[in-house]
């Protein structure tokens, strides 16, 4: 059930390392919906729907990243689901 829509910004070592692989696997195994990009500035964007408990635990998870990256800060805006994804995406 979705019922929690989160738009992340996440800043620190997070492009060319693996990050966005990492956490689309992360995404699909939670069953979130939604998609991540990588920014101009260095960081990564992730707008993610499902439920929130699982999105805090998902939230949890992109903390960490994988070994290669490096996590400095979590900008995150709770927003209303819009219900307007099929799947995770990688843009």
């Amino acid at each position: 059930m979705i019922d929690a829509r989160v738009h992340l910004f996440i800043s620190g070592l997070v492009q060319g390392v693996g990050y966005r692989y990492f956490e689309m696997r992360r995404a699909s195994a939670f069953g979130l919906k939604g998609f991540a990009k990588n920014l101009d500035d260095g960081r990564v964007e992730i707008v993610a729907e499902g439920e929130k408990g699982l999105i805090e635990d998902f939230i949890a998870e992109l903390r960490r990243g994988p070994i290669s990256a490096h996590v400095t800060d979590i900008r995150i805006e709770w927003e209303k689901p819009a219900f307007d994804f099929e799947g995770f995406n990688a843009l």
